[in-house]
C-alpha cells in the first residue's frame, strides 16, 4: 500500500526538507519484533520506515495496511515529523477510513473536537493507497500528541 501526502507550514508552503518516521502493526495487528529495520532485505516487514520530502514537499511510504491491535480497535500508523526549525520532533497518529465504528469508539480521536480528529483520519485513495497530508500550523493544523517528560528525561537535558 503506498501511504503519501505533502508537508507544508502554517501559511501553506510546503517544506522541502522534513524527515518521517513510522511505525505500525502489520495486517493481522500484530507488533512485528523483526530485526534489522535499518537494513531492509526488501520482503521481511519490520513495522518501521523512514522517508524524506521531496523539493515539493511530497512524501512516499510503501508499507501495509495496519490491523487493528485488538479486536475493536482502530487500527492506525504513528508517525513522527523532523524539520528543520523545529526544537523537538512532533507525533501523531495516521488512521485508516474504513472502520467507522472503531474511529468513533477510539479513546483519542474521542477526545478531539471535529476538526481535529478530521486530520488524523488518513483518505483512502481509488488505488487503496493512503493519503495523509500534515500541515504543521495555522488552520487545518494536524492534531500533534505530547508525551508527558518522565523526571530521568528532564533530569538528561538539563
Amino acid at each position: 500500500m503506498r501511504l503519501h501526502g505533502t508537508v507544508t507550514d502554517g501559511d501553506g508552503a510546503t517544506i522541502p526538507d522534513a524527515l518521517l518516521e513510522i511505525w505500525q502493526p502489520d495486517a493481522e495487528g500484530a507488533i512485528p519484533q523483526e530485526t534489522g529495520s535499518l537494513v531492509r532485505d526488501g520482503y521481511t516487514f519490520t513495522g518501521w520506515g523512514r522517508a524524506t520530502v521531496d523539493n515539493v514537499g511530497h512524501y512516499t511510504f510503501t508499507t501495509l495496511n495496519p490491523g487493528p491491535t485488538a479486536p475493536g480497535k482502530a487500527p492506525f500508523i504513528l508517525l513522527t515529523v523532523f524539520a528543520r526549525g523545529l526544537m523537538d520532533r512532533l507525533h501523531t497518529r495516521i488512521y485508516l477510513p474504513e472502520d467507522i465504528q472503531a474511529l468513533e469508539n477510539d479513546p483519542l480521536l474521542s477526545s478531539l473536537e471535529e476538526p481535529e480528529r478530521r486530520t488524523l483520519i488518513a483518505e483512502r485513495e481509488a488505488d487503496g493507497g493512503l493519503r495523509f497530508d500534515i500541515r504543521l500550523q495555522g488552520e487545518g493544523q494536524t492534531a500533534f500528541l505530547s508525551y508527558p517528560r518522565t523526571p530521568q528525561q528532564v533530569g538528561a537535558a538539563e
